[in-house]
């Protein structure tokens, strides 16, 4: 049997699904993970609360990173770009599949 998924908190959860969003039409960076996040939860996210959770990620080997190139459009300054790594896609379906058979054993009229 292979190694158990990485457990993940819910605002983890969230920064890596928002990567995932943000990084499907080009580069996930702090600044459109942040947007993706608060759009998507419908919740006001600090932005320090993003960049801080995106280092932890980093450092749990769950987010790698790159630089770009700088931009004119950013007063030439470079980006730090954002790839989701295998284990953190296996944490994330551990957690899904966690919360939909918790789901499942809902019975409580009303409650979704």
């Amino acid at each position: 049997m292979g190694l158990e998924p990485i457990s993940l908190g819910e605002f983890e959860q969230l920064v890596l699904l928002a990567v995932l969003c943000a990084g499907q039409d080009g580069d996930a960076y702090g600044v459109n993970v942040h947007a993706e996040l608060q759009a998507r939860t419908k919740r006001r996210v600090a932005r320090g609360a993003v960049y801080m959770t995106l280092d932890r990620l980093e450092k749990k080997g769950l987010l790698s990173s790159y630089l770009t190139d700088p931009t004119p459009e950013r007063g030439g300054r470079a980006k730090r770009c954002y790839r989701v790594t295998k284990p953190a896609l296996a944490a994330l379906r551990a957690s899904r599949r966690a919360l939909l058979s918790l789901w499942d054993g809902v019975r409580t009229p009303g409650i979704y």
